[in-house]
């Protein structure tokens, strides 16, 4: 181990000898600035049609990233005001090499995907940027596509609710962004389509994944599933549900780690006693032949009431039709309307909460994000978070990670953390740590792990008379990104569960784009302007107020 460490020393990290590799292309890309700044609009833009007649030549990709990174980043200086910093040149470098750039939060990952992007979609076989949120997909979309409507290339967008005809002109713009979901369902979608005439997607050349981490590693597994549907039993999963009050301790067992949940012998007997008083045994045991669907509704029951629960795994909502039961991802704490648990667990749930039950459904087609992933002739990723699992990363998808430098040295004060005996006074401790920052004016943002914790929080902090706090989690997700933009003001208070704000950056002392879509869009003209000027100038005295109260305090929960 000490060797190791003392060749580091000497040696510097792969990631810092990989990052020194690509030092002299930036160089070359800094070079070219003075020359491209001259250079009309209409001469920028005309770069692209030449570089993609000389991909026709027979150039290779690579050989274009130094003229290509240098027009991204003077078409990025003109319309969105931003200058790749040299860090981020070298995060597209690492994009385009099919690797993973590890960047911390906030180093701007969204403008360092632009450079990889338009160098690939110049070989005119589409590029796919997939986000975790439609939210995110449609922002970077409308943001980072001004820079290739700029450029002269096209941009799509992949989002719930297109039809066909819509999906099939995304894909076929040179850049598509879309969330991973709609990605793998549209391809098992194209698998059960007659002809290829009514394929929407069409290749899978090269795709940049944001939140690589998230996607590729901790929903890796997940299948996306088509279903059909099959017979209706819901009177069957109202009398089994009707039973469950009398399954008590001693009667099943549960895997928390599997979701498992099987009756003990005495569960057994119980449940077959209950069963042949309602009439529902057609012979003595639950185990024989002509019992077999009464098994199989009683197990997705016992699942659906000591594994599930409300709030956490899943949430009602109300429907014209007479509510409905929304699974929440154990990932990201968001909704995932349209997606439902297999093998009859849904109207097991659907039973328990007394919502309309909805029949069964059988499986038609399914993928793993894993194995869909996998089909891209080309794969690269960006995250804060990917060296603790660069094993996998190599492993599964041939994928290596690089560390990307901050570009300023960071200023982050981590404090080890404190463990509590109870929970009782890990939260008393909670409310009083952040009441002391809200009496300084330090804005605070508290993660934590289910809807339930942080709707429990907001109560403690309310009976010690809190002041003014925002509560972020599935049940708010559409005021997502006002809430989060506000996080920043001086002694804000934002709890919030896991899911929260990916992609939308709390800035100290307010947000200036979400505030002005707020207070200053139906202003025009003059006034419109004095609106402007006058928000800026209040985000300029708040940053300041919540600089001196200590910054951003992050609590984890």
């Amino acid at each position: 181990m000490a060797l190791a460490a003392l060749a580091r020393r000497i040696f510097g990290s792969p990631s810092d000898r990989q990052v020194k590799r690509y030092q002299g292309k930036v160089a070359a890309i800094n070079a070219l600035e003075p020359e491209l700044a001259k250079l009309s609009d209409d001469e920028l833009r005309a770069r692209t049609a030449d570089f993609k007649a000389q991909i026709e030549k027979g150039a290779k990709i690579d050989d274009l990233i130094v003229p290509a990174f240098a027009t991204v980043r003077e078409a990025s200086k003109r319309v969105l005001g931003m200058r790749h910093f040299d860090v981020q040149l070298i995060g597209g470098m690492v994009l385009n090499d099919r690797a993973i750039a590890e960047m911390r939060t906030g180093e701007g990952k969204t403008l360092v995907a632009t450079l990889a992007v338009y160098l690939n979609a110049l070989a005119g076989k589409g590029v796919h940027v997939v986000t975790v949120n439609d939210y995110l997909a449609r922002r970077d979309a409308g943001w980072m596509g001004q820079i290739y409507n700029f450029l002269g290339l096209s941009t799509g967008i992949i989002v719930h609710g297109l039809t066909d005809q819509q999906r099939r002109d995304s894909y076929a713009a040179d850049i598509t962004y879309g969330t991973n979901n709609e990605f793998g369902f549209d391809y098992l979608r194209d698998n059960m389509k007659y002809s290829r005439a009514q394929m929407v997607q069409r290749g899978h050349a090269f795709a940049i994944v944001d939140e690589v981490d998230s996607i590729l590693v901790d929903e890796a597994r997940t299948p996306l599933i088509i279903s059909g549907p099959s017979e209706d039993r819901s009177e069957l999963y109202i009398k089994i549900d009707s039973l469950m009050p009398i399954i008590g301790e001693g009667d099943f067992e549960l895997d928390e780690k599997h979701r498992a949940a099987t009756f003990t012998d005495q569960g057994v007997e119980k449940l077959e006693a209950a069963l042949a008083e309602a009439g529902l045994l057609k012979s003595a045991s639950m185990y024989d032949v002509e019992n077999v669907a009464l098994v199989h509704h009683a197990n997705s029951a016992l699942r659906a009431h000591k594994l599930f629960r409300k709030d956490k795994d899943y949430i009602t909502r109300d429907t014209p039709e007479g509510g409905e039961v929304v699974i929440i991802d154990e990932f990201s704490g968001r909704m995932m309307p349209g997606r439902r648990y297999s093998e009859g667990l849904h109207q097991a749930l659907e039973a328990k909460e007394g919502v309309k039950i909805q029949s069964e459904n059988q499986t038609l087609a399914s993928i793993t994000f894993q194995n869909y992933f996998r089909l891209y002739e080309k794969l690269a990723g960006m995250t804060g978070t990917a060296a603790t699992e660069a094993e996998e990363f190599a492993d599964i998808y041939s994928l290596g990670v690089v560390t990307i430098p901050t570009n300023l040295p960071v200023q982050r004060i981590d404090e080890d953390d404190a463990i509590y005996r109870t929970a009782a006074e890990k939260f008393d401790a909670i409310a009083e740590l952040i009441k002391e920052c809200q009496e300084r004016g330090q804005p605070v943002l508290v993660g934590t792990t289910s809807i339930e914790k942080s709707e429990m929080l907001a109560d403690i902090l309310r009976k010690k008379n809190v002041g003014q706090m925002n509560v972020l989690n599935a049940r708010h997700h559409e005021q997502e990104a006002f809430i989060v933009a506000d996080a920043g003001l001086p002694g804000a208070i934002t709890i919030a569960t896991n899911m929260a704000g990916r992609g939308t950056d709390i800035q100290l002392g307010g947000n200036l784009e979400m505030r002005i879509e707020r207070e200053a869009k139906e202003l025009e003209g003059d006034a419109r302007d004095a609106k402007i000027a006058e928000i800026k100038a209040k985000i300029a005295d708040e940053k300041q107020k919540a600089l001196a109260a200590g910054g951003l305090m992050v609590i984890g929960t």
